[in-house]
């Protein structure tokens, strides 16, 4: 790929709170992680509008479900594996089902978080929060489409799961010509003999896997799901019957993420060959990113493969 400037997604959220609080009336909630969530951009900007809520995550959600009760817009931060995890039960109870203007900002996704380990590697916060009922998430891919999310979501009547990563990744949204809408997956790259339904830092690696495929003569065409739930049926059916052939990539397990979803559609509405890249239902462990990328198999080199693999068993 071009040498694109990187940047974690976490740190654009923080970035898009402190300069959205100027624009929206909304107050952030966290549960004393504002220095790794960086919530403590918006803390800093503005302390009035600022809750710490100390390490009582269930609590933290029952607080802004409160907050939200009253008509106020709210953020509540945590590390994906504590806010989708631990206070699952109290996002259902009292968010999702009174179906609260609840936004939570769920940071260190997947298993780049790296040397936290499996504990903190949260590989199951998508399938949990696609279980709840009226629940949204996005799962940007990159700085510039994480803080276009945050001002989504603000606008957006109802609760929003916006997932963002400790690693940073490549900014390729770039140009005025940029556009982000809740619901509407983005096609990044064209192609014609399979695509790459990928999200989050995924989608950088699947274009990047576009191009060594491109060298070897196969046409991949890579759409950015950023959106997972409610997920872009059409421009899955348009793939599936123009390509002939599917490969999802996901940094979360392959039951019940990106993969599942994808596969429910294809499934449903224009059967063909689709292979799920993610992790292969297995707990993360402690290590570099680039190292756990390649042991997970999470690599443009391990998306090359799956290409062929999902090709070849074409009908």
């Amino acid at each position: 790929m071009m040498n694109y400037e990187k940047k974690a997604t976490r740190e654009a959220y923080g970035e898009a709170l402190a300069s959205l609080g100027e624009k929206y009336d909304f107050l952030v909630l966290d549960a004393d992680l504002a220095a790794a969530t960086k919530t403590g951009v918006f803390k800093k900007k503005f302390p009035e509008r600022f809750f710490d809520c100390g390490i009582a995550e269930g609590n933290m959600m029952t607080v802004a479900a409160g907050i939200a009760s009253t008509g106020k817009c709210v953020f509540a931060s945590s590390f994906a594996m504590f806010a989708a995890g631990r206070a699952f039960e109290q996002v259902r109870n009292s968010i999702g089902y009174p179906h609260l203007a609840v936004k939570i900002g769920a940071t260190h996704a997947g298993i780049t978080v790296g040397e936290d380990g499996a504990t903190h590697q949260c590989l199951e916060d998508i399938a949990l929060m696609r279980t709840i009922p009226g629940m949204t998430i996005i799962n940007p891919a990159d700085a510039v489409e994480a803080k276009a999310a945050v001002e989504a979501a603000i606008n957006f009547d109802g609760p929003v799961y916006l997932r963002f990563g400790r690693f940073a990744t490549p900014i390729f949204n770039i140009g005025e010509d940029y556009k982000f809408e809740i619901g509407k997956g983005v096609e990044v790259v064209k192609g014609s003999d399979v695509t790459f339904v990928a999200t989050g830092l995924m989608v950088a690696m699947a274009m990047e896997a576009a191009e060594m495929l491109e060298a070897e003569g196969i046409s991949a065409r890579v759409i950015n799901i950023h959106t997972i739930k409610p997920i872009d049926r059409d421009i899955i059916i348009k793939a599936a019957k123009e390509t002939g052939a599917i490969v999802t990539a996901e940094e979360h397990n392959i039951i019940g993420g990106l993969g599942s979803a994808v596969t429910e559609v294809v499934c449903e509405e224009c059967p063909v060959p689709v292979v799920r890249v993610g992790v292969k239902d297995k707990f993360g462990k402690s290590g570099a990113v680039p190292a756990l990328l390649e042991e997970y198999g999470l690599t443009p080199k391990d998306l090359c493969e799956n290409a062929k693999k999902a090709i070849a068993l074409k009908k």
